[in-house]
């Protein structure tokens, strides 16, 4: 009688478990995709001998350097702080969200895009301004990053209408274009330049900015929105096909290169499931440690003008600086942030 207690029970256990994994619902409608054949990385230098700046500094996403050269970046708990030369961090503001990406006016006003709080702005004693939470009646759930123009008007992303920065996963097993590329002017209007994006993630202007960068995380690409009279909103490809999940874009000073910065290698098993939608339901009833999980792995591309990849840096060991969400060059010095480590990487690139 006990072995059959124990057969039915653990019988009842598998089929309540099997009926949880097929049939639970999931805050998420799965879309059907196929992957495109991974591009080659380009020439591979090293991402070796990062230099940690800051110390207990939680997911310092984004960097931004103010007309002193010091450092700014955003963390995970809403602080917005300034490093000293000794590495400490003095608090400037709190937006009392998630700040990710950044980046100062020339009159020193510093612009932030919170994904909690929407798009903001910060005055030189720390006073935080909204700036835009909606377009269209439509909210900013996750306002991820930004660039200036010379005229004042912030070009910025809103990852996802669907899903916040708490639920980014959902949005990738989603799988839909969910994202919007935005442009805040100095009147206070907010114009849509581009819906339907697969999670839009980093960006940046053009040197003359007849066209502006915004990267699709989920579709391996960077799509390239023109401003230019004539053409403006006018879409193409900038690159696709990248080998890893692409994060924040910067200029580089010269304004002929771009650092993208790839958050991990594409994963197999993620991309395995592209065409099962039903697979993917399941993937997300799993608990976090059994989904499929980015790859420790620090991942820099240096671009050129025209979008083709220039140099490749990376660093595949498990005690890299990664994962890398963005790259600053400052000085022939690259900066960079990262979602989840606690310090700013410092790289010199040769």
């Amino acid at each position: 009688m006990t072995r059959r207690r124990i057969a039915w029970g653990t019988g009842l256990l598998a089929a309540v478990g099997g009926a949880y994994l097929l049939a639970w619902p999931v805050p998420f409608d799965p879309a059907r995709w196929e992957p495109p054949p991974e591009r080659a990385a380009g020439p591979v230098a090293p991402l070796e001998a990062v230099e940690r700046l800051g110390r207990e500094l939680p997911g310092p996403e984004a960097v931004a350097i103010d007309a002193a050269g010091r450092v700014h970046t955003g963390l995970q708990d809403g602080r917005i702080v300034r490093l000293a030369a000794d590495g400490s961090a003095e608090v400037v503001a709190n937006t009392g969200g998630r700040p990710l990406g950044m980046k100062f006016r020339k009159d020193g006003r510093l612009v932030v895009a919170d994904a909690v709080k929407g798009l903001l702005e910060l005055d030189a004693g720390g006073a935080v301004r909204v700036l835009a939470t909606e377009h269209g009646g439509v909210p900013f759930l996750f306002t991820d990053d930004l660039d200036i123009g010379a005229d004042g008007v912030i070009y910025f992303s809103d990852a996802s209408h669907r899903f916040g920065v708490h639920h980014y996963r959902e949005d990738a097993l989603e799988h839909r274009p969910n994202g919007r590329l935005l442009a805040h002017h100095p009147d206070g209007r907010t114009e849509l330049l581009k819906d339907g994006l697969y999670f839009a993630n980093g960006v940046a202007l053009a040197r003359d900015e007849s066209f502006v960068l915004v990267t699709e995380t989920w579709k391996y690409r960077v799509t390239r929105v023109w401003l230019s009279p004539g053409r403006r909103a006018a879409s193409d490809v900038f690159i696709d096909a990248l080998p890893g999940f692409p994060d924040n874009i910067t200029r580089a000073p010269d304004g002929e290169r771009f650092w993208l910065a790839l958050f991990a290698p594409r994963n197999a098993q993620i991309d395995g499931m592209a065409g099962r939608p039903l697979l993917r339901k399941v993937v997300a009833r799993l608990p976090a440690l059994l989904q499929p999980a980015p790859a420790r792995h620090a991942f820099v591309l240096e671009l050129d003008a025209a979008g083709a990849i220039l140099r490749s840096l990376q660093d595949p060991k498990p005690d890299s600086y990664s994962p890398v969400t963005s790259a600053l060059e400052h000085d022939g010095k690259l900066y960079l942030g990262s979602l989840w480590r606690q310090e700013i990487g410092l790289f010199v690139p040769r």
